[in-house]
């Protein structure tokens, strides 16, 4: 795609995104045979339900028909919530994953595998899990130190574990 048709599309995109307390986190056209795929990827601190994307996807819909930015060329609209998978790239990003399990690959080498606690503009406080029968630790991580970072799908993760973070949250 484009830089000045990616321009437009945010361009025209973010206030239909913004208006339903949303975040414009990518946009995305590739090929696929004769058509395009326009892939709009939204998220939220508290998630993006099914119906949001149903809606945001009407309207648009009735905005890219009703200018050119996409051209004449048949395409096919995707409105989407983050997997799982995605980077952690922005601080809200973080702070939307707190209580979860990341791995980070640090500016100065090497890796790191922490549960997030807490997230602010500056960085993380984070839980690093004890090897060997060891207490986890508490370490501080600034945005700076980390020059690329994912959430680690946890697919044994205790439930007492779980109900911990959550009250912590509440607190």
């Amino acid at each position: 795609m484009s830089t000045t048709q990616s321009e437009r599309l945010r361009g025209l995109l973010t206030p239909l995104v913004s208006a339903r307390d949303l975040d414009l986190e990518e946009i995305e056209v590739t090929p696929a045979g004769k058509r395009r795929v326009l892939r709009i990827v939204v998220d939220s601190d508290d998630g993006v339900e099914l119906d949001a994307c149903a809606e945001l996807s009407r309207a648009v819909s009735q905005t890219l028909d009703e200018t050119d930015v996409m051209g004449g060329a048949p395409y096919v609209l995707e409105v989407t919530s983050p997997g799982a998978d995605r980077p952690l790239t922005e601080p809200r990003h973080y702070r939307r994953a707190t209580g979860r399990l990341m791995k980070a690959q640090l500016v100065e080498g090497g890796e790191l595998l922490a549960r997030i606690v807490a997230a602010d503009d500056d960085g993380l406080d984070l839980e690093v899990p004890g090897v060997k029968g060891r207490k986890p630790t508490e370490r501080r991580l600034a945005f700076s130190e980390i020059s690329k970072a994912r959430v680690e799908i946890e697919f044994n993760r205790k439930a007492s574990e779980k109900q911990n973070d959550e009250s912590q949250e509440e607190a």
